[in-house]
């Protein structure tokens, strides 16, 4: 059970509901009137709950459970217990994900405008908006409906799309790293761009994205940003994709549709990274990256390239030291 003085859950529901919220089907001898208060893991769900089952190393978990709802796959349904009413679907993380978000829906009826809060009158911000304290919004931003900016972001030189999720202590806007070098003092060079984020994308605490120097800072629909991410100007992320802590991807790279950066990955600038990559944790990327790839390590290889020459150099060490 989800903390109550965090949040907020709304009223039980049926288990023929959560059928149409989740695209599920009811197993063999399942009720479709029987009520679930909540969601809870398997290990701690009650006989009211709704659970899931996605990863198989939790097999055994199912089979303790005293959950008496579970959304699992069709081949694990025989692990269930008796008594346990099944919800058949081939994705149960996301169909858990869709119940739960019915169980605790947003809730952002009953806020006020606080008495200190100040709004370029420039600015225009969509209908459905929560803007939460200490948040800056410059002069000309545009945030669009139903987005979400945490406490204590800042926004310059941007549009914001429609249901954007923007978490505590993000920059969006500033200027980008952009100079001329000189041994007589590096001159700025001025950032005049934008920082474009599209509909339905979320951006993780204290993450910073750069706006363009001319061309824009582009973040495409359905991207989702973990915390602590630099994104440089004229970076184009594009639709879908995942960016998970601390990566960092230098100016002007050009990224396609539903790539994958894994944590602590650094990308240099300039380069262009295929549609459908997945880039391993902690790789150096210094070249471009073809569509659909598989890299990892310093400098990104194809991923059974670099697991191979970790074998051999872990082989070239131990015969070494046996030589010794």
């Amino acid at each position: 059970m989800a903390d109550p003085r965090f949040f907020t859950r709304g009223e039980p529901l049926s288990v023929a509901r959560i059928c149409e919220l989740t695209g599920a089907s009811i197993g063999s001898g399942g009720d479709t009137d029987k009520l679930v208060a909540d969601v809870a893991p398997l290990g701690t769900a009650t006989s009211t709950d709704l659970t899931f089952l996605e990863n198989t190393k939790y097999l055994k978990g199912l089979g303790d459970s005293l959950a008496g709802v579970c959304l699992l796959r069709d081949e694990h349904k025989d692990r269930a217990p008796a008594g346990m009413t099944l919800l058949i679907v081939d994705n149960p993380y996301k169909a858990y994900a869709l119940a739960a978000q019915a169980f605790y829906p947003d809730d952002v009826s009953g806020r006020e405008i606080s008495p200190g809060a100040h709004v370029h009158s420039s600015a225009s911000i969509g209908t459905g908006t929560s803007v939460e304290a200490g948040v800056v919004i410059g002069p000309g931003v545009v945030v669009g409906d139903n987005c979400v900016i945490a406490c204590g972001a800042s926004l310059s030189h941007c549009l914001i799309g429609d249901n954007v999720r923007i978490y505590p202590g993000v920059r969006i806007g500033q200027d980008g790293f952009g100079f001329a070098p000189d041994p007589s003092g590096h001159v700025k060079v001025p950032q005049l761009g934008r920082v474009i984020v599209e509909d339905n994308v979320e951006i993780g605490a204290n993450t910073c994205i750069d706006r363009g120097a001319g061309p824009d800072t582009i973040i495409g629909a359905g991207t989702w940003i973990d915390n602590l991410v630099q994104i440089g100007h004229n970076v184009v992320l594009g639709k879908g994709c995942i960016v998970v802590a601390q990566v960092g991807i230098s100016g002007s790279t050009i990224i396609g549709d539903f790539v994958v950066i894994g944590g602590q990955v650094g990308i240099a600038g300039h380069l262009t990274i295929g549609t459908g990559a997945q880039l391993a944790a902690k790789s150096g990327v210094i070249g471009n990256i073809e569509a659909g790839a598989v890299v990892g390590g310093y400098p990104a290889l194809p991923l059974r390239d670099w697991h191979r020459q970790s074998v051999i150099l872990a082989r070239m060490v131990k015969e070494r030291k046996a030589g010794k």
